[in-house]
């Protein structure tokens, strides 16, 4: 076979570059459109693919009035559940997908050991539509510990409630012999 003369050596080239610049854009591309979203944010923390529920007053519980004796909110702010060890009484959140802003202040049995957030709905239509769902979260203010222990230390003696508050100590250092008064803490 004869040897390519120049004019098929230069016609050969920018086919090659062609499709090298072709795939290079196209991995460019690529890589742009599957980029993760960036984990902080002006306001506070990203959190990723949180698994979320919906409630609401109609199920039982405490009725219309949150763990801290409020009215469940269904305005501005809306109301929501959690494992208090996990994301504290205060904690604010913007749901990504909705841009729905929520305020942690209730909590459930069902939530207790997991990082699922219930959220307030007005009515069982809307939670039955929400079901369940995964979805990006921003942290727009960490709740308070402290305020999680006096909320809950006083109702500790619901299993439930024991759970976040040993959860709740155990971040902090304490144990709950150390908060029990009037125990020694010298056994017979």
């Amino acid at each position: 076979m004869p040897a390519p003369t120049a004019i098929e050596g230069e016609t050969l080239m920018p086919k090659c570059l062609n499709l090298a610049f072709a795939g290079v854009l196209a991995c460019f591309v690529v890589g742009c459109a599957t980029q993760s979203k960036p984990t902080l944010t002006t306001s506070g923390r990203r959190i990723p693919k949180v698994r979320t529920t919906a409630y609401t007053q109609h199920e039982g519980g405490s009725g219309a009035h949150n763990a801290i004796g409020t009215y469940l909110s269904g305005r501005q702010v809306l109301s929501a559940a959690s494992d208090w060890s996990r994301y504290p009484l205060g904690t604010r959140f913007r749901l990504m997908e909705t841009n729905e802003e929520y305020v942690i202040d209730d909590y459930g049995n069902a939530l207790v050991g997991t990082d699922t957030i219930d959220l307030y709905k007005p009515s069982r239509s809307e939670v039955r539509k929400w079901g369940v769902r995964y979805v990006d979260i921003d942290i727009l203010q960490w709740g308070s510990e402290e305020e999680s222990l006096k909320v809950l230390a006083p109702r500790s003696k619901h299993g439930c409630v024991k759970k976040m508050v040993v959860a709740l100590e155990k971040k902090k250092g304490k144990t709950v012999a150390q908060n029990t008064s009037g125990r020694s803490g010298v056994s017979n």
